[in-house]
């Protein structure tokens, strides 16, 4: 799993220019799963370890303007959203392959169970987009603060 982590001002999902998810200040997070994810990353170490490093990296700032105080601390909101294509392959050519990405039935399941698991952290503090919908993403980056986190380095 990779959590691609945007600290913003604000978010947005729309699509088809309906409006299905918004956020104040906190975290667009974009989730993508790979090919070695699956039903029992949820019940891995894994997977709760991604969720509390999300919510409480020290990415927000404090009384003196130091990155110094998490998200659930600061109190911002999270919005998540399905991005297969955090696992494109780019070594060959010009295309991108997606050979990488977990397949639709697996990864479902895994973005819903996402939500609830964070939800469950931050209640009525997640909002989220549509699985596989054609989406328009609009967030204000704010730093800017990108970070990436990949379960890969927590296993």
């Amino acid at each position: 799993m990779r959590l691609l982590l945007q600290r913003v001002r604000e978010g947005r999902v729309s699509i088809e220019g309906k409006t299905v998810a918004s956020i104040g200040t906190g975290l667009v997070v974009l989730v993508g799963f790979g090919p070695d994810d699956t039903a029992a990353l949820r019940e891995s170490g894994v997977w709760s370890t991604l969720i509390e490093k999300m919510i409480g990296l020290r990415i927000f700032p404090d009384e003196e303007g130091k990155m110094n105080r998490s998200m659930e601390a600061f109190g911002g909101e999270i919005m998540l959203v399905s991005q297969f294509t955090l696992y494109a392959d780019c070594k060959k050519g010009r295309r991108p392959s997606f050979h990488l990405s977990a397949d639709p039935a697996v990864a479902e399941p895994l973005f819903r169970h996402l939500i609830e698991d964070v939800g469950a952290r931050l209640p009525g503090r997640v909002q989220h987009g549509v699985f596989a919908a054609d989406m328009d993403v609009s967030l204000t980056n704010w730093g800017p603060v990108t970070i990436l986190l990949d379960s890969a380095d927590f296993v």
